[in-house]
């Protein structure tokens, strides 16, 4: 049984996992639009990176405890709520979704859009909340709606800003990111080769088309986290809620770290070293056997939580909700 202690009055967790690539030195960091690869230098001259953002590693955190092939939760966190999304284009149902999967969780439109027992869930969200215009937000309240749709959102933040004035939020107490110290710049590059026409529009995808590849290297490569332990005790939940965002923090992070991190096609990582930094003396338990409590620590806390503990929504294709981003409607009118 992992010990869990040393979380109880420390103000937060702090992990550092050391990473380097699967195979020789070379990585593809994540880019940003108008941007790039996030680069930046120290006050000592030391050249960083940004690899991987905090809002993209709290998705892969989320992705850890989903399996796509079952579209559900990972068995150890069954019971575990979360709200699912059908989405109908007429009567035929075009695709799936859930919070578990969404950027915004909770905020998501195929959410807060989604139909409940021929109620938009958003009306549900604010309803339960007792969200209403010109009265303060009901932080516990707030917080205990979440706890009963989506406990995740409560780890990782979530902003309802098309719902009450964008009054309903909660930070994200569960942090994570992953940078590179000491990089420098691997320069590549090639060629897609047209067999056909060489000389074709490559616009239209033709013709034999270079292209440059910017890797790079690194002294070294870490990834950190960071749980927010006085935002959750803030929340005011009892104690057998609150054990179970540590667990499932916890699980999150173990899963991320125990099974390598391959980001993009050219930044496969495995974890080399995993180092708890605050509290002291605490130590990070086995993915096996965090994964081997959570069972009994989501029936403990499934009064708080809806029922049946996946809420199904049903969300209809719109005009807007279908309609073509600008650039692929330009695309397909330069292909007309």
């Amino acid at each position: 049984m992992p010990d869990l202690t040393a979380l109880a009055a420390a103000p937060r967790l702090l992990i550092e996992a050391r990473l380097e690539p699967v195979q020789t030195q070379r990585f593809q960091p994540t880019g940003f639009p108008d941007l790039g690869a996030a680069t930046y230098s120290l006050a000592d001259g030391t050249e960083m990176l940004l690899v991987e953002s905090a809002q993209s590693m709290a998705n892969r955190l989320e992705a850890a405890c989903w399996d796509e092939a079952a579209f559900d939760l990972v068995p150890p966190l069954a019971g575990l709520p979360y709200v699912a999304v059908d989405v109908f284009d007429g009567k035929t149902l075009r695709s799936r979704t859930a919070t578990v999967l969404e950027a915004h969780r909770l905020n998501s439109p195929y959410v807060t859009k989604g139909m409940l027992d021929k109620r938009p869930f958003g009306d549900v969200l604010e309803g339960e909340a007792d969200a209403q215009a010109g009265k303060p937000i009901d932080r516990a309240r707030f917080v205990r709606t979440v706890l009963r749709y989506d406990p995740a959102s409560l780890l990782h933040g979530v902003f309802m800003s098309n719902l009450s004035g964008g009054r309903l939020r909660l930070a994200r107490a569960l942090g994570a990111f992953i940078e590179a110290r000491g990089v420098s710049i691997a320069q590549s590059g090639g060629v897609k080769n047209d067999r056909v026409n060489p000389s074709g529009a490559t616009g239209e995808g033709y013709g034999n088309v270079p292209f440059v590849r910017t890797e790079y290297t690194a002294e070294e490569i870490t990834a950190f986290f960071n749980l927010d332990l006085r935002q959750l005790r803030s929340f005011g939940l009892p104690e057998e809620v609150t054990r179970l965002l540590h667990l499932l923090a916890l699980y999150k992070i173990c899963r991320l770290t125990s099974e390598g991190m391959r980001l993009r096609t050219a930044c496969d990582l495995d974890v080399t070293a995993v180092n708890v930094t605050a509290p002291a003396g605490f130590n990070l338990p086995a993915a096996a056997d965090v994964a081997a409590e959570l069972p009994e620590a989501i029936r403990a806390c499934a009064p708080h939580f809806a029922k049946p503990a996946a809420t199904r929504l049903r969300f209809q294709q719109t005009k807007a909700s279908s309609k073509a981003s600008r650039k692929a409607e330009t695309a397909q009118e330069d292909q007309a």
